[in-house]
């Protein structure tokens, strides 16, 4: 019985299904294979049956466009953006929708090819990227011209299955990953130790002791049980050496499984002689302890990596609506996806709010940890606004949505995790560059090596050569340069700092000069009591009480001020009675008796008389009066943060130019940058100038950091070196940003430049271990100091020290909590 060319399952007695491939007519066991096959040559894509190193999952025979595919076409559940910019990151018309999907049984590079080729050919897709490693495949479309659902068929039809992109999905497939690997690594350690048991007497008997028919048969026995270590625990190093050689690339699975096959193929032929050295001991011991190092990397990541896939699975999936609020309470279990501007759902203590929204009833502590990495429950009652994401901690709450579930803030810093992490660092490029011609070099001496030895002693030839081969360590290079940007990642994550961009943390750290905006970085972008000044005979307190009295009937910003001044004070609240509001003017109201007014100059001087008071340009002037006279004057201005001070004290410690870059007025800009200690302020700008002055520092050689907050940043975010945006400001600002400030907290940036210098200490001492390990290793190993065994002691522990050297990132005192 034949097997499907397709699938390679038994074709049925009788069938006729056959498809001409290569001018070769091949048998299917199906019509769904036969489809498929048709589909990928029909489509010019029959290399793909040159280049593949498995066969394809056998197609569905009920049907290759199952009518189920269509519900995809639904944005809400397809997980579609509809933001105007395409994967590639270029700007696109309104039209243009991107999204995220995980595709199943990825086997080798001949996937990727066939999946980007296949799309690529689909009418309105922009731009297909496949990345093997998450299986995760991102694309952008013309929605008048394709669907989720054309997406899909189309995969189908090449043999692959494909999902909307899922956490859950996708740590189901990782979790596998990892068992598979667990289960390679436990072959390898049982092989081993077995393998040991039939050695150790080979070594300790003296000369003439074993009879040859024993160590005959303690070779064979060894051979049988290396083999489940070579074929099985083995074999992701021999994939990943075939797919380098075919991709033309040397990576570190290259001498890693010449290594193996050399002292497997040299052992086979001894055993087969009857004469000669046999290396199965330390075969099994390269491959356990090597797989040892790649699951303890594995680990790592996936650690390294929580943070950020517990900010990515915080949106829930359903939402418990309540459709006839308030007059009926009935709730209807929703999709979060589904729920859009003015819905009402019900929040129990324990879920996530499943959009932004306001507090309309209840009174509740909301976690917002993974939001803005701030520990503590907030108290939140009715009329404050929730993100999406936080965590109804103590009381049920009925919350009413302001944005779809699509827009929330968490689905916006959803986005942004899909973005990072799509491209490496310079380092990290300089790194994989490295290790390439690290393993082609190391491929030309070990064989020089073996010339060597060969004309020198024959005999020892063919170890010393295996044993170059194993002991280097080109894995440092490639391997704990990421780790160590995925330990940092993750720690910043955690303390509310969400990297965007790869290159973020080197560029930040080699920066020459940092520019700050002023409202909503350095100030808080809310006004707030500066000074008062007394006009008459009425205390401070008591004036700030009678403000407080007429303000708390006003819903402007300055009130809020000045209620919050009043507050704070020790006097009693007083009551006003008769309050009236004059728009663009002031207040008005009685106490006592007697009328009081708080507003402009003119506005109060229509009650209080002419006065000669004369506020400093820098502020907000409010006066307060009554028919005796005038009382007092309230300077209000936009407040520093707290932590401004800190922040750019830190900078210029560090050696970095620091300058003042506002759209504000001059004065105002001058008098922000005198308290901070800022030399260089320039206020009135536009945002074109803006980016123009960035640009100009740029032609000088400089390279910039801009930190800024607000829609009018968008542009000279996005022409900085790397830029920075806080966690209050607007989404557009943040698309721009290669990182967010997620807390809010502009001390948040000194933690990143910190994280930034010792990241970068942790991957220089990575580098120089790596270099001086192998400085020494390969020439001991190439004199014939170090046996084979030896060597896979050496590699797996010098992999060992510099992924664990890394993870010391994650467990570093972070600056925010030191200054809390």
């Amino acid at each position: 019985m034949s097997s499907c060319f397709h699938c390679s399952l038994p074709v049925p007695a009788g069938s006729n299904w056959q498809v001409s491939i290569d001018a070769v007519v091949q048998p299917m066991c199906c019509p769904g294979c036969a489809a498929v096959a048709r589909s990928i040559v029909d489509n010019g894509f029959s290399d793909y049956y040159r280049t593949r190193e498995g066969y394809a999952a056998t197609a569905a025979q009920d049907g290759l466009i199952p009518p189920e595919l269509t519900l995809y076409d639904s944005e809400a559940v397809a997980g579609i953006e509809t933001d105007g910019n395409s994967a590639d990151g270029n700007s696109a018309d309104g039209n243009s929708v991107e999204a995220i999907f995980l595709i199943e049984d990825i086997r080798c590079a001949a996937c990727i090819w066939l999946i980007e080729r296949r799309l690529a050919r689909l009418p309105g897709v922009r731009a297909v990227s496949m990345n093997a490693a998450t299986e995760r495949l991102q694309i952008s479309w013309n929605r008048d011209r394709c669907k989720p659902s054309d997406i899909l068929v189309a995969l189908r039809e090449i043999g692959y299955a494909a999902y909307p992109y899922d956490p859950v999905r996708h740590g189901a497939q990782l979790d596998k990953a990892r068992k598979t690997l667990f289960r390679q690594l436990f072959i390898a350690g049982l092989s081993m130790m077995q393998v040991m048991m039939y050695v150790l007497p080979v070594y300790m008997a003296s000369d003439g002791t074993m009879d040859a028919d024993i160590a005959s048969l303690m070779r064979w026995a060894s051979l049988l049980l290396t083999l489940p270590a070579v074929l099985y625990s083995a074999r992701p190093f021999f994939c990943g050496a075939w797919v380098n050689l075919k991709t033309f690339q040397l990576g570190m699975d290259v001498p890693v499984a010449l290594g193996i096959a050399a002292a497997f193929i040299g052992s086979v032929v001894a055993t087969l002689r009857g004469s000669g050295d046999v290396y199965f001991d330390s075969i099994t011991m390269f491959i356990f302890l090597l797989l040892c190092s790649r699951y303890l990397e594995l680990a790592a990541r996936r650690k390294a990596a929580s943070a950020l896939n517990n900010l990515q699975s915080a949106l829930p999936a359903s939402a418990w609506s309540m459709p006839g609020y308030p007059e009926d309470r009935a709730l209807i279990l929703m999709a979060a996806g589904q729920l859009r501007e003015g819905d009402v759902i019900l929040v129990r203590p324990g879920e996530a709010i499943a959009a932004d929204g306001v507090l309309l009833e209840g009174d509740s502590a909301v976690d917002l940890s993974l939001l803005t990495g701030e520990s503590q429950p907030l108290r939140k009652s009715a009329g404050a606004t929730l993100p999406g994401g936080a965590v109804n901690a103590t009381q049920p709450i009925v919350v009413r949505i302001t944005q779809a579930a699509r827009d929330s803030t968490l689905s916006i810093l959803v986005k942004l995790i899909e973005r990072a992490g799509q491209g490496k660092p310079q380092l990290a490029q300089w790194a994989d560059h490295v290790a390439a011609w690290f393993v082609g070099i190391l491929l030309l001496f070990a064989l020089a090596v073996f010339g060597y030895w060969q004309w020198a002693d024959a005999a020892r030839a063919w170890p010393i050569a295996i044993a170059v081969l194993v002991v280097s360590c080109p894995c440092a290079l490639s391997l704990a340069t990421p780790t160590a940007l995925a330990a940092a990642t993750d720690r910043l994550v955690r303390n509310g700092i969400l990297i965007v961009q790869a290159h973020v943390l080197e560029t930040l750290h080699r920066s020459t000069h940092v520019i700050f905006d002023k409202t909503g970085t350095l100030t808080a972008g809310k006004p707030v009591l500066r000074h008062v000044e007394l006009l008459g005979a009425a205390s401070l307190d008591g004036c700030l009480q009678l403000a407080a009295a007429l303000e708390k009937f006003s819903a402007h910003p300055l009130a809020a001020a000045l209620v919050a001044a009043a507050q704070d004070g020790p006097g009693a609240t007083l009551s006003m009675s008769d309050v009236r509001q004059i728009t663009g003017r002031g207040l008005e109201g009685t106490l006592n008796g007697s009328t009081y007014r708080l507003g402009s100059a003119a506005f109060v001087a229509g009650l209080a008389g002419h006065c000669d008071d004369v506020a400093m340009p820098d502020v907000t002037a409010v006066y307060l009066g009554n028919a005796g006279g005038w009382l007092a004057r309230f300077d209000l201005a936009d407040g520093l943060r707290s932590d401004a001070h800190d922040v750019i004290a830190h900078f210029q410690a560090s050696g970095k130019t620091v300058i003042l870059l506002s759209g504000d007025q001059q004065a105002v800009t001058q008098q922000v940058a005198t308290e901070l200690g800022i030399d260089t302020a320039l206020g009135d700008t536009l945002p074109d100038q803006k980016l123009a002055y960035v640009q100009a520092l740029q032609r000088e050689g400089a390279i910039v950091a801009m930190v800024g907050d607000g829609i009018n940043d968008a542009a000279v975010l996005s022409g900085a070196d790397v830029s920075f945006a806080m966690g209050g400001g607007t989404a557009l600002a943040q698309l721009h940003a290669d990182c967010v400030l997620l807390s809010g907290r502009l001390s948040a940036l000194c933690e990143v430049d910190i994280t930034a210098a010792q990241t970068l200490a942790v991957i220089r001492q990575n580098l120089g271990w790596a270099t001086l390990y192998n400085l020494v290793a390969i020439p001991a190993a190439a004199l014939g100091w170090l046996n084979p065994w030896m060597t896979g002691i050496g590699m797996s522990v010098s992999s060992a020290v510099v992924v664990l050297n890394a993870l010391r990132l994650r467990r570093a005192r972070s600056f925010l909590r030191k200054n809390a």
